[in-house]
């Protein structure tokens, strides 16, 4: 196939362009290269997919409507997949018109190439941050998401909605995926597993949000990205059935679909702070801090709707995961 991948540079755009390359597709990557975390990690991740064959890369802001209409036009993809956005929870409170123009313009951008120059699918990156202030768990797909608790989460139901509305109106087939906490080699710098590992070695403090009384469900980047290609591969169809009377949030009349992408293992945090603490040799110093603005107790994601779709389910467990990003991260950062 022809794939196109908006946020190529990302951590799950790279390591689902790599594994396209490496099955054989034409891809063609996207990034406009946002200085929000280090551009050198970012160029780093561009460095090991730049040597692959059938990869070129087109950097490219998804807000330049004219640029990108030019692209779709060149390329015409079979399949899109959207990982590009402005991320981050805490960083909405700081800087939201950032997110408006990447989160929101960029995807309207997106969806209007897609309803000109159709591909057989698009998969979009949504995130388990649309779930908000529901605390029944495990949190499934078919799950009210009307209560968003960042502008970031606000962003991404919006996204779930605009796709809908562009396969109800133009036959776009169109997949959500609610990413959980993804870790692993090359991943964000403002994430956990990066503030803490540095931490850790380097012997400060490591803050502790809501004193420790939090659980994440964290998925290993290998199981994020065999998911979402599965998913890439089964373009969205009509739900055959569908009682408009009683509506299911996760499917529809129209060819969307939404999925959760986790590992239903959810893990409390001083326990995953004990495992990176085993993975790194080395014991850690915390600070416990209250909770933060926009964040959330706990998440779990149900993923028998994406096991049933595709035959997949996750299969790294936590402290295989943090091994090896344990081993990525001291040779990248030079703590070997």
């Amino acid at each position: 196939m022809k794939v196109l991948v908006t946020g190529a540079a990302g951590f799950i755009g790279m390591h689902c362009a790599e594994r396209l390359a490496a099955r054989g597709d034409e891809v063609t990557g996207l990034d406009n290269l946002s200085p929000y975390y280090s551009l050198e990690l970012k160029e780093a991740r561009l460095a090991r997919l730049r040597g692959l064959k059938g990869f070129r890369f087109e950097r490219l802001d998804l807000a330049d409507r004219g640029a990108l209409e030019r692209l779709f036009a060149a390329t015409k993809p079979d399949s899109v997949l959207h990982l590009a956005a402005q991320p981050g929870v805490r960083y909405s409170l700081e800087n939201p018109g950032s997110y408006v123009q990447s989160n929101l313009v960029g995807f309207a951008n997106l969806l209007e190439c897609s309803r000109h120059d159709p591909p057989r699918h698009l998969v979009y990156a949504s995130s388990s941050s649309v779930y908000g202030g529901n605390v029944k768990l495990p949190w499934n797909e078919s799950d009210a998401v009307d209560h968003p608790v960042s502008l970031y989460a606000a962003t991404k139901k919006s996204n779930e909605l605009m796709a809908h509305v562009y396969s109800h109106l133009f036959g776009v087939p169109a997949t959500g995926l609610r990413y959980f906490t993804v870790y692993g080699p090359w991943g964000r710098p403002d994430m956990s597993p990066i503030l803490f590992a540095r931490a850790i070695v380097e012997d400060k403090p490591i803050h502790v949000f809501n004193h420790g009384d939090m659980t994440r469900d964290f998925t290993y980047i290998d199981d994020a990205v065999e998911g979402t290609l599965r998913v890439l591969d089964q373009p969205a169809a009509s739900e055959p059935g569908f009682d408009a009377s009683a509506p299911d949030p996760a499917t529809s009349w129209a060819p969307w679909r939404l999925y959760n992408v986790g590992n239903h293992r959810p893990v409390p945090l001083m326990d995953y702070i004990a495992a990176l603490e085993r993975a790194l040799g080395k014991r850690a110093r915390t600070e416990m801090m209250p909770m933060q603005p926009g964040d959330v107790q706990a998440t779990c994601a149900d993923t028998e709707r994406l096991a049933q779709a595709v035959g997949f389910a996750p299969s790294t467990s936590l402290e295989q995961g943090l091994a090896k990003f344990a081993r990525w991260f001291k040779s990248y950062y030079g703590y070997a």
